[in-house]
């Protein structure tokens, strides 16, 4: 079957792309903004890629086109496609036709951290033997391609709750089917379909509702929108994980009243670092052991517990996967270290929300102590660039000394507020020429600088390396 997949370079459906390609089907795709890592990935993968969304681009004999999300009516594509009477498809309900059928799916859902989780779980069912499919909406270090079938029985899926398609707006999550879902936290975002985090909940609610029986739902303990998700209804065993104090006492434990059970927390950790690098972990009151490895930060800490736990629940040895964390190598653009250049460390992180942004920061500043750490940030999310998180952005940045803000012209609010209500040393640029050259100028050896965006940034992180001479 020949494909086209418009969209192609998102981190979904790009793993979508290399799914299609290993089953056997010609791929080709178009995409508006063609960047790493996905367009590397694609590329390596032999997939031609095709820059906007003209319909030429849309080669004749097509036997189906895949719709991604970002795409809508009047796109010039998608018009054609419509006019054409040509098949089509969106990339999660092609997903679920033709890959997940007869595999047990593992889904990871949450605001924050699904990346993480997700190529976490597949790299302990990995280090278990399992040799497990999975769709990461990232490249996971460990592996090197977003996507893989795999021989085994298991399949991991990052889902998200972000709708499916122009055609179909319902959360990607719900055609995936689970017999284990992850429920890793809930915030408001995604301003641009949802009006509040009640409808986000809604959708949660639904994911909630196909998780069969025999199936486990793994949910984080500590979160109070995902307890009364669980109040609206549930039908499967629930295991929930959280952190513990010296004294084995749950630091955030919640429940809401009519709520199904008890807010018992299965899985635990204990904080033996400050920045989350080591950890004790324990199920059910019993210590199986201590985690060291690479990733910073409290919010780490719960995405290993999550992606532990969703391990056991399909049959692994959670004790005998403790080792397998010291050889975690996350997802590109997660704190990602680009190198070092004159004493001083550059990072790229694709931050799309004030939580992941502050957890981040916190994460960074716990590890490198007094060290001086600069953010340089682009409200690139839909829900950034709608203004919907602005009164929290500043907040967010309070571990940063300083703070570069991209304020490109087409922002649609003025960041100059949140600027100033910024702790530390803050300033506005017009464009990524003139971030780069205004942290040139300021860097310092021993400084930590983070480029955090959920796009491309125009190679900022890359761009700034190489104008400290990196």
């Amino acid at each position: 079957m020949r494909l086209h997949i418009l969209g192609i370079c998102g981190t979904f459906m790009g793993g979508i792309a290399a799914l299609a390609r290993e089953l056997g089907h010609a791929v080709e795709g178009s995409d508006q903004n063609v960047y790493p890592p996905m367009s590397t990935q694609l590329e390596a993968l032999g997939i031609a890629l095709a820059s906007g969304y003209s319909p030429q681009n849309i080669a004749p004999g097509i036997d189906e086109v895949l719709v991604g999300n970002a795409l809508s009516r009047g796109n010039p594509a998608v018009e054609h496609v419509l006019d054409a009477g040509l098949r089509y498809n969106s990339g999660a309900q092609w997903l679920a036709e033709h890959v997940l059928p007869g595999r047990a799916v593992l889904a990871v859902a949450g605001t924050h951290g699904k990346t993480t989780t997700t190529a976490l779980l597949a790299w302990l069912l990995e280090s278990a033997g399992r040799d497990p499919g999975f769709l990461v909406g990232g490249v996971p270090e460990n592996f090197g391609v977003s996507a893989r079938l795999g021989t085994g029985a298991e399949f991991v899926v990052e889902a998200d709750e972000y709708d499916t398609a122009f055609f179909d707006k319902r959360s990607k999550f719900v055609h995936y089917r689970p017999r284990v879902a992850v429920l890793n936290n809930l915030e408001y975002d995604h301003a641009d379909i949802f009006p509040d985090i009640h409808a986000i909940q809604r959708q949660f609610h639904h994911l909630v509702r196909i998780v069969p029986g025999r199936g486990r739902l793994i949910v984080n303990g500590e979160d109070t929108a995902l307890a009364e998700v669980l109040a609206m209804g549930c039908w499967t065993p629930v295991e929930r994980f959280g952190i513990v104090d010296a004294a084995g006492r749950p630091e955030l434990a919640t429940t809401v009243a009519g709520a199904a059970d008890d807010a018992v927390l299965d899985w635990t950790a204990r904080l033996l670092a400050a920045d989350g690098s080591r950890f004790v972990v324990a199920h059910r009151g019993h210590e199986l052991g201590t985690v060291e490895w690479p990733l910073l930060g409290r919010h780490n800490a719960m995405n290993a517990l999550a992606a532990l736990a969703a391990a056991a629940a399909v049959g692994c040895d959670a004790k005998a996967l403790l080792p397998a964390f010291a050889n975690f190598a996350s997802a590109k653009r997660r704190l990602e270290v680009v190198g070092v250049a004159r004493g001083v460390t550059v990072y790229d992180d694709f931050a799309h929300h004030p939580t992941a942004i502050r957890t981040t920061l916190d994460g960074l500043r716990a590890k490198v102590g007094a060290a001086r750490v600069i953010a340089a940030l682009e409200p690139r999310s839909n829900s950034m660039r709608l203004g919907a998180h602005a009164e929290a952005l500043a907040p967010s940045l309070d571990p940063a000394d300083a703070v570069v803000f991209l304020h490109r012209p087409n922002l649609p609010w003025d960041a100059a507020r949140v600027v100033a209500a910024v702790r530390g040393e803050a300033r506005t640029v017009p464009d990524v020429e003139s971030m780069v050259a205004t942290l040139a100028a300021a860097a310092r050896p021993g400084d930590h600088v983070v480029f955090m965006s959920n796009g491309g940034f125009e190679e900022a992180p890359r761009r700034f390396l190489a104008a400290l001479g990196g």
